[in-house]
């Protein structure tokens, strides 16, 4: 008696779904105190949401739902007066203000010093 089994079906391909601004480490890198708006435009891009009744503030948001995986929630508030930027705050700092990873030089440096 041939056996016959339930044919093997194909599965569902879910898409990534990205919205907003992408944010990377290095645009944030670039921003400096005292740029005009157009200049953090250029770097940043056109902010998703730009407050019709503050003009001095800028929002740049980011999501990623991938098919698998977690969901990534980025955001980044720019902060201008006198149309000149003042500062940011979000999930990303500046790479000079981020703590040094371990086994950087300035550890093996500390090391050598107490060494010789």
């Amino acid at each position: 008696m041939p056996s016959f089994s339930m044919p093997h079906l194909p599965s569902i391909h879910k898409f990534d779904i990205q919205q907003g601004n992408v944010i990377t480490q290095e645009m944030i890198d670039q921003l400096k105190p005292g740029m005009t708006k157009s200049q953090v435009r250029f770097i940043m891009g056109t902010p998703l949401v730009a407050d019709t009744f503050n003009q001095n503030r800028w929002d740049y948001y980011y999501s990623l739902v991938p098919g698998e995986g977690e969901e990534v929630r980025e955001q980044v508030a720019i902060f201008f007066e006198d149309d000149k930027l003042v500062g940011f705050r979000g999930d990303y700092i500046p790479s000079a203000l981020a703590p040094p990873a371990a086994g950087t030089e300035s550890e093996n440096a500390d090391t050598e010093s107490e060494t010789q």
